[in-house]
């Protein structure tokens, strides 16, 4: 049988104000003056000085908001890319993503894609990337997603919403500075913070478990405990935890995968854009058969935060509409072969998932 050889971020920081290491982080790494540094930067910090005047901008380096009101397109990427190409006549000496999940999933497409021909969306799935990236740098300032460490890059494309699963996705530099989490809005938080705990549920339930993602899984789960249902941490220690179960999390599902959440999620968000934190919100609600621990302990977290749910987006949807969701969701093979098994094609029917969906 053969191992993943699973590929790690080379270099990461950790603590608070270590942001303000960047400028020496980057500085060995800029090719020549004339190949600038790119800085993706999530728009909710524009006109915030305490973060914008600390990116060390300098020679042909440029800034650019990026709106994560949506999650991200391989259409967004390929204008990116080519925007960046037209802008310089060298290629940049790296890109670096301040944001949240959606934000650090656009760095690395860019990334990817400033080395390897053709559009975005003809990299969707698993291992079609030949060419290194160029150098790419992921600062979160949200906690949950795992995007800071993942091998993949969440795209939703003209067919369907699938990452860039590649070795050479992951980024070359993580910097953890919690103190950036610091204005994110509660329901947020909670979203994104229930990514995490679900990674965790679905890679500890899933049959691909082992050894090397139990022990990722079941830390970054005792984290989320701790978070979300206890009342021991100030919101520092809380901002702190959390950035480390996002960074458990994330790496308990890549050396296993995810599950029935994620892939229905999915569906979700290609036909009606509903962001990926939410949508898995809204999926889990609705899958006691399948993780009936995870989703007791899940309505317990969400009702001490008092945090809504939005309810019925499914219910005025066409037989056609629940077909594209279906086909999105039943594409991710290798979810329901970790969540349910290999002969998962004998329960996970069309039917089956359309009416989870109605229940939506």
């Amino acid at each position: 049988m053969s191992y993943k050889n699973y590929p790690m971020v080379s270099r990461v920081v950790y603590g608070r104000g270590s942001f303000n290491q960047l400028n020496e982080i980057l500085s060995p790494k800029r090719q020549n003056v004339k190949a600038p540094f790119i800085f993706l930067v999530d728009d909710v910090f524009k006109g915030k000085s305490w973060l914008t005047s600390r990116i060390p901008l300098s020679y042909d380096d440029k800034l650019l908001y990026i709106s994560a009101e949506e999650e991200p397109k391989t259409s967004q990427v390929d204008a990116l890319v080519e925007q960046i190409i037209l802008d310089y006549k060298e290629r940049p000496s790296g890109i670096i993503g301040i944001g949240g999940g959606t934000v650090l999933d656009l760095a690395k497409a860019v990334a990817l894609m400033l080395t390897n021909k053709g559009e975005s969306k003809d990299y969707q799935g698993w291992d079609l990337i030949k060419n290194p990236a160029i150098y790419h740098v992921g600062i979160p300032t949200i906690s949950g997603t795992g995007a800071e460490v993942s091998r993949t890059t969440i795209l939703t494309g003209p067919v369907r919403k699938l990452g860039i699963n590649s070795d050479y996705t992951p980024f070359d530099q993580v910097i953890l500075d919690p103190e950036l989490t610091k204005d994110v809005p509660k329901d947020q938080w909670f979203y994104t913070g229930m990514d995490c705990f679900v990674h965790c549920i679905e890679s500890l339930k899933g049959t691909y478990l082992n050894a090397f993602s139990q022990s990722y899984g079941e830390k970054a789960l005792e984290l989320c405990k701790e978070i979300f249902l206890e009342d021991t941490l100030s919101e520092e220690d809380a901002a702190d935890k959390l950035m480390m179960a996002s960074w458990h999390g994330g790496m308990s599902i890549a050396y296993s995968q995810v599950g029935v959440a994620h892939a229905m999620s999915y569906g979700l968000g290609y036909l009606l854009g509903v962001k990926h934190g939410v949508g898995n919100c809204i999926v889990f609600e609705h899958l006691e058969e399948y993780y009936p621990e995870g989703v007791a302990m899940y309505k317990a977290m969400r009702e001490k935060h008092n945090i809504t749910i939005p309810q019925g987006i499914c219910a005025d949807l066409s037989d056609k509409e629940f077909d594209i969701m279906i086909d999105v969701a039943l594409s991710l093979e290798p979810l329901w072969e970790n969540a349910i098994g290999k002969n998962w094609k004998k329960t996970i029917t069309r039917e089956k998932l359309k009416a989870l969906y109605l229940k939506m």
